[in-house]
């Protein structure tokens, strides 16, 4: 099995400061709500290998991971995938930027599988993202609209 989820918002933005406020990874976790930490191990040209982590469970766990991504700045996308998986077999996305009337479409397309050891199977997964990324695409826009109030 496989799962997909594709999530938009428009933010009412500048094109050059959402994609760099969005593409900042050293400014994750002020950015989003969920991620404690963003560390950046390596750029290859375009391509940054960096480690994500999450706030702690309630029993005190952190769950963390290595992604490599890489925005194309001419096309206004990004492609991104887990080098470091967990529970998932593979997780790949995809996010997409397109002036609009009233500012800025951003989309993410997230296509993964869950390992069949994973806590949850691809469904459970699925709607788990399709509930928190619209929360985490509020935060940003919220974020990204404040900074250009005040640029």
């Amino acid at each position: 099995m496989a799962a997909h989820t594709d999530n938009e918002i428009v933010i009412n933005a500048p094109m050059d400061l959402v994609w760099d406020m969005t593409n900042d990874i050293e400014s994750w976790p002020r950015l989003f709500s969920e991620y404690s930490a963003a560390e950046i191990i390596e750029r290859r040209g375009e391509t940054v290998v960096f480690r994500l982590a999450l706030h702690p469970d309630a029993d005190g766990k952190v769950w963390s991971w290595v992604s490599a991504r890489t925005p194309d700045a001419t096309t206004r996308t990004v492609r991104s995938q887990r080098i470091e998986t967990g529970p998932f077999k593979y997780m790949w996305i995809y996010w997409e930027y397109l002036p609009v009337d009233g500012g800025v479409r951003m989309r993410w397309v997230q296509d993964f599988e869950m390992k069949p050891q994973a806590p949850v199977d691809d469904e459970a997964m699925r709607r788990r993202l399709d509930h928190n990324t619209p929360i985490q695409m509020r935060l940003i826009k919220e974020k990204v609209e404040a900074a250009a109030l005040v640029g």
